[in-house]
């Protein structure tokens, strides 16, 4: 049986974003990414912050590079990926992190300095062509 394996999150960058290519030519943008999460124990509100590494391919990544700054809010829509390695000296090391199929950029808060869309912008890595889809459409 096929597993399950998609997250959806809101939160902020923690850093501007960066940009390398792979030698075939495809950008690859790495950031981290806050989400917050709020709840009560005890009676008393309490924040709990999770810090997420967030991996973004193709024009997507070129995108994220282009118009994201340290702070601004995305929502990702994407897969858990682990990689596991064994460093130079013997040690096994491990990371699991979210590859974006989607990103979706929040509006800029007002008095913001940093360049970009100050509309909602939403870049889709997900396969399949807008005809395709036509196509399949139920009704």
């Amino acid at each position: 049986m096929n597993g399950f394996n998609k997250v959806i999150l809101m939160g902020n960058l923690t850093k501007d974003p960066e940009i390398r290519y792979t030698p075939a030519g495809t950008a690859v943008a790495n950031f981290s990414l806050a989400v917050n999460r709020r709840y009560k124990q005890g009676g008393e509100v309490k924040d709990e912050v999770s810090y997420l590494d967030i991996v973004v391919f193709g024009r997507q990544a070129d995108s994220c590079g282009q118009y994201l700054n340290k702070g601004d809010a995305v929502i990702i829509d994407g897969r858990l990926q682990q990689r596991r390695w064994e460093t130079e000296d013997g040690q096994k090391r491990n990371k699991v992190e979210i590859v974006a199929n989607s990103v979706q950029f929040m509006p800029k808060r007002q008095g913001s300095v940093s360049g970009g869309p100050a509309e909602d912008v939403t870049i889709d890595n997900s396969a399949g062509s807008a005809e395709s889809m036509e196509d399949d459409t139920p009704f």
